[in-house]
């Protein structure tokens, strides 16, 4: 467990600032990209599609996801046919569910059909991984994003569901099971033992796993107490001295009494 090298696990970025993806998508260590609508709206971006052109200029050779962000299927379903047809290497991410709370199954099934290939997202529940299951298309290739991390929000142990996801697809050989929502470096370790195909990681995540994976814990205890040191120093951190109060002697007590 002491490198990201030795995991089969493939690692992905998941995020949405131009230079990290392209600083990571350099990174041999990462296989692909992904990134949604959330991060897009942090990062500040207001023009999608030419973000997303911006992006592709230079990622061409490791698959990425984009996700459509209409609100019912007719418009998910332009959205998803004008995405594929970006690049070769672009997954069409579509939701579970749209924002009304309808299943995406129909609209998954039809795009599965035409060959888009797709990686479907926001999946939390074992009933959702079957009915993706049986509306994929075997034949193309596919992701199946479980939000791991949003299940453990809830106290819940994703394991179980994710050793589950890979007994449902069974009959989907070119789909790929995905560990999303990763919220510390240990979650990529937990998504390699679940035996997951992909664990998408937020940038922020990966540069601390790239950096701290594998290190010594005596030394990390050492650099831990000595930046404890640095920021009291820094901050001028100090405790006024009070003089403290004198005691009677003991034997003049004793007399007294």
């Amino acid at each position: 467990m002491d490198t990201l090298s030795a995991l089969t696990v493939k690692i992905y970025a998941d995020g949405a600032d131009k230079a990290g993806m392209l600083d990571l998508y350099r990174n041999p260590l990462i296989q692909g990209m992904t990134t949604n609508p959330t991060l897009m709206k942090k990062a500040g971006i207001t023009g999608y599609e030419a973000f997303a052109r911006d992006v592709l200029e230079t990622v061409k050779s490791k698959p990425i996801s984009f996700e459509v962000f209409a609100d019912d299927f007719r418009e998910m379903r332009r959205q998803a046919l004008r995405i594929r047809d970006w690049q070769e290497n672009v997954y069409v991410k579509i939701p579970v569910l749209n924002p009304a709370g309808e299943s995406s199954m129909e609209l998954i099934r039809d795009l599965a059909g035409e060959g888009v290939k797709l990686n479907v997202t926001a999946i939390l529940a074992e009933q959702q991984i079957e009915q993706v299951a049986a509306a994929l298309e075997p034949s193309v290739a596919s992701v199946v994003s479980v939000f791991a991390g949003r299940i453990a929000d809830t106290g819940r142990d994703p394991m179980p569901v994710m050793r589950k996801a890979h007994e449902i697809l069974r009959g989907q050989p070119k789909a790929e099971l995905l560990w999303a929502s990763v919220r510390e470096v240990y979650n990529i370790f937990q998504a390699d033992e679940a035996r997951v195909h992909i664990v998408t990681v937020p940038h922020d995540i990966l540069h601390k796993a790239i950096s701290m994976c594998g290190r010594d814990l005596d030394a990390l205890s050492l650099d831990t107490v000595q930046m404890f040191d640095r920021d009291a120093k820094a901050a001028g951190f100090t405790l006024a001295t009070e003089p403290q109060p004198v005691a009677e002697p003991v034997m003049a007590m004793r007399r007294a009494a």
